[in-house]
């Protein structure tokens, strides 16, 4: 999960990464019960969310509405299994869930396994400081261009809980005649998950994002939900609009291997601090997280500053 790093510096919520060193490699994962995959909702909003746990508006139940969203709207913008012509084929077509479904149909997700080296190419006669990154990207649909070329795209959907909460605007009255202050609204309240949802579809090579804002029927119902529109970027593009540094992002993600390469070999947990922008890294059992392993008292190593 290398994309919570790069976009570290945005995030409120606390999240964490285990880490594993062994030899000269590191294995960035998360932990089987982790949450990290959850999408948020107005993570950086100021003083939103009830703190009744039992509200439909608390922090918990809005990240599963959130998550479950994106979810269906990524399905539901598809064309379906049965037409040939819904069916885009990768050279290798093998999901790495295959196994994990067991027998269900596993998502129509593409994953891409793609390398990076990150860091500066060294001057005659000095070492090569410079890392390489494998990460598992995922791709949800493909369209064709102007020139009948295929295009590959990353779904996301935004969803407004209710516009009188956040001090937002109605999308049903301005989404279509102001887009732009719609989503500037958005990038304020959720700015981490913006900035890591373009940077995932940059690492994945996408050429398009495709966000959906989706609207509660009503602002008490936060089962039924209707689509108000789509709007389509280019990555890049995005990123300058939303003001994200890209290689910031990966000067961070470098900050964090080389600092992780300097430890044993072991097993360490990536945590970021719930209160504070810090990240702190925690020394492991090496069966820690493991089904009868040990998850008690870890030792306090080190702590990073993620405002770098």
């Amino acid at each position: 999960h290398p994309v919570r790093d790069l976009g570290s510096p945005r995030s409120a919520f606390s999240w964490d990464i285990v880490v594993n060193r062994v030899g000269d490699k590191l294995f960035l994962d998360k932990r089987a019960d982790s949450a990290i995959d959850y999408v948020t909702c107005n993570e950086t909003a100021n003083d939103f969310g009830d703190e009744e746990r039992e509200s439909i508006n608390h922090v918990t139940k809005l990240t599963t509405e959130a998550t479950f969203i994106n979810q269906n709207f990524s399905q539901q913008v598809l064309m379906p299994r049965e037409s040939r012509e819904g069916v885009y084929t990768f050279d290798s077509p093998v999901s790495p869930f295959a196994a994990a479904a067991a027998g269900d149909q596993a998502a129509p997700v593409g994953y891409k396994y793609r390398v990076f080296t990150i860091g500066k190419a060294p001057k005659e006669g000095e070492a090569d400081q410079r890392v390489k990154v494998l990460a598992r990207t995922e791709l949800d649909v493909v369209v064709k261009g102007k020139q009948e070329e295929d295009l590959l795209m990353r779904l996301y959907a935004l969803n407004e809980v209710d516009s009188r909460l956040t001090n937002g605007i109605d999308w049903r009255q301005k989404l279509d005649s102001q887009r732009g202050a719609v989503l500037a609204t958005e990038l304020k309240n959720n700015s981490s998950k913006l900035a890591k949802w373009t940077l995932q579809a940059m690492l994945a090579g996408a050429d398009l994002i495709k966000l959906g804002y989706v609207s509660r029927v009503h602002p008490r119902d936060s089962f039924n939900h209707v689509i108000l529109g789509t709007q389509t970027y280019k990555p890049k593009e995005f990123a300058t609009q939303i003001n994200l540094n890209v290689n910031n992002a990966w000067g961070i993600l470098k900050a964090i291997v080389d600092l992780c390469l300097q430890l044993d070999e072991g097993r360490y947990l990536l945590l970021k601090d719930p209160n504070k922008p810090v990240i702190r890294l925690y020394s492991l059992p090496i069966d820690a997280f493991e089904e009868g392993g040990d998850e008690g008292d870890a030792d306090d190593d080190v702590m990073a500053d993620d405002d770098d």
